[in-house]
């Protein structure tokens, strides 16, 4: 059941990663009242729930979205492992850097209740593990994300003219630390889900072979090729069986959303 916890807790990363980071236009194709929830399952069997959800507020003088992610178990998942996982962050609404990010998370009794805030004058972050009393300083890059607000970034850029087999990267800031992420661009494909069948951009980030994962290559990604480039599934090969997650049902997208019955 800890594989569940890991997808729940990885779940808005993994569904971020996907874009030419060259490029330096940004249109935002999402706004306030945007509302996804995600299935986590093996095969039928429903093993948790993710949701993300954008609302308008001002922080410390700044107009920000304010982006709250959720993963929970469910049922018998629940009964073994429980997972309550909440994630927070405020980024700026035009060039969606991050100034805050609230991690609060409950995975079968393994805790952390972090808060970090964003300096992108001075290039560094302040992490108050607030669990355990403490408060430490990292240097960040220029354009550092952490892993709600990569996913809103990375959705208002251009993509259009990526190239099958290209290999993109993308800096990222987890509880201490920074990470230099990299995924592949797999290209177009048709997929069927509970809405019908849907145009996507299908992408294979590069995660660490082990425990979790069968190799490099075992998580996919695929993304609505339209305006609001939603997460519509992820598939993860681990070391034993592999599970999905699939966009269960939506509200307040900013762009109309095309499916096909056929």
């Amino acid at each position: 059941m800890k594989k569940i916890a890991f997808i729940l807790s990885a779940f808005f990363l993994l569904s971020a990663m996907k874009t030419n980071t060259n490029s330096t236009k940004l249109t935002t194709p999402f706004q306030e009242g945007e509302w996804f929830k995600f299935r986590i399952h093996y095969g039928m069997m429903t093993a948790g729930y993710a949701t993300l959800a954008v609302n308008k507020e001002n922080y410390k003088q700044k107009k920000v979205y304010h982006v709250i992610g959720k993963g929970t178990t469910n049922g018998m998942a629940k009964v073994f492992f429980k997972v309550d996982d909440r994630y927070e962050s405020y980024f700026d609404r035009k060039t969606v850097k991050p100034y805050r990010f609230i991690r609060k998370i409950d995975e079968g009794g393994y805790t952390k209740d972090t808060e970090i805030t964003f300096n992108h004058i001075a290039n560094f972050a302040t992490v108050k593990d607030k669990k355990n009393n403490k408060t430490s300083v990292t240097a960040i890059s220029n354009n550092v994300q952490d892993m709600i607000s990569a996913f809103y970034y990375l959705r208002s850029k251009d993509i259009s003219t990526m190239d099958i087999g290209e290999t993109i990267a993308m800096d990222m800031f987890f509880d201490n630390e920074n990470y230099g992420f990299k995924m592949k661009y797999l290209g177009r494909e048709t997929i069927k889900t509970k809405f019908g069948k849907i145009k996507t951009l299908k992408f294979r980030p590069y995660v660490q072979s082990g425990r979790v994962f069968k190799a490099k290559e075992s998580l996919t990604v695929w993304v609505s090729d339209d305006a609001n480039k939603i997460p519509l599934r992820i598939k993860a090969d681990l070391a034993v069986g592999s599970l999905k997650a699939d966009l269960d049902s939506f509200k307040g997208l900013k762009h109309s959303f095309k499916v096909s019955t056929k």
